[in-house]
């Protein structure tokens, strides 16, 4: 109003002396009008989900593949958190997240993974002494554990003496309780029918590996490779009991005391860690005369 009035009091031309515009106090105006009709406004819709709630359902997604939605909402009312589906479905869509046909793993990896606790390995793998004779070494590496069975050294491997072997394994997995289902193994002819039978009659079906494919029984190649360079390659052999008593020794080392990175740098039957102290001391035993040393805590 006061401009107004100066308006009319000032000719036209001297009117760019005032600070605002017409428009501008229009604006005033209308923004006036607005705080003073306008109530305060609820959020619309239902409230978000709490941040815990959604990275439980990704949680959950991610460790059990094979889940869907509506598992996932009965895990969640089983600890508390009621929460819908389409809630949990909106989640898991907006991370990218798919559904369950596509994040179920069929690989070969994840299914000996899930496998592992009753598949067995078995194999051969040569020694020559130092007189060049060849030695043959038979064993069986348990594929959860990684646990090794060196069953015997000779070099003459016939069907009774392997399959008498087989017996032996078999009657010390009994007495450790322990149950496999599976036997993988090469297409060697040095493994026969009363071999595989030993097998069959205790539950355990026996698996042969395509030929020439030394990929398939990876974790049995795997123990042969770390046995040459950690032993046997390390030691002049003489005889098939020298080549025994390395190899016992050795692998009650590989089952109790060498660091494994597939189960966590521990070893098969891992001992019982003693904590160490400030007056506690670490001491060094050889094995095999040297080649390879363990270490333990002592007080």
């Amino acid at each position: 109003m006061i401009l107004t009035v100066l308006s009319r009091l000032l000719p036209r031309a001297h009117w760019d002396i005032f600070f605002v515009t017409p428009a501008t106090v229009l604006r005033w105006h209308h923004d006036l009008l607005a705080r003073q009709w306008t109530h305060p406004r609820k959020t619309p819709g239902r409230p978000s989900i709490r941040r815990e709630i959604r990275e439980l359902v990704l949680r959950l997604a991610q460790e059990n593949p094979a889940l869907g939605h509506r598992r996932i909402q009965g895990e969640l009312a089983g600890l508390g958190y009621p929460v819908g589906v389409a809630t949990i479905w909106r989640i898991l869509h907006r991370t990218g997240v798919d559904p369950v046909p596509r994040r179920i793993d069929t690989s070969w990896r994840t299914f000996l993974s899930a496998q592992a606790s009753a598949i067995l390995a078995c194999d051969f793998f040569t020694v020559d002494t130092m007189f060049l004779q060849r030695i043959y070494v038979f064993f069986v590496v348990e594929h959860a554990t990684r646990r090794a069975h060196v069953l015997g050294a000779t070099k003459h491997p016939t069907a009774a003496w392997i399959t008498q072997h087989a017996r032996n394994l078999l009657m010390d997995l009994e007495d450790r309780s322990r149950r496999f289902r599976f036997l993988i193994r090469d297409r060697d002819t040095k493994f026969t029918a009363s071999f595989d039978a030993v097998f069959t009659a205790a539950g355990i079906d026996v698996v042969r590996t395509p030929p020439q494919s030394p990929q398939a029984n990876a974790i049995a190649e795997r123990w042969v490779g770390t046995a040459r360079r950690e032993c046997t390659d390390r030691l002049l052999i003489v005889s098939e009991r020298h080549l025994t008593t390395a190899l016992t020794s050795y692998a009650e080392h590989f089952n109790t005391q060498r660091p494994h990175r597939s189960l966590g740098q521990h070893p098969p039957d891992s001992p019982p860690v003693v904590t160490p102290t400030p007056g506690s001391t670490v001491r060094r035993t050889r094995i095999l005369g040297g080649p390879i040393n363990e270490y333990r805590n002592a007080a």
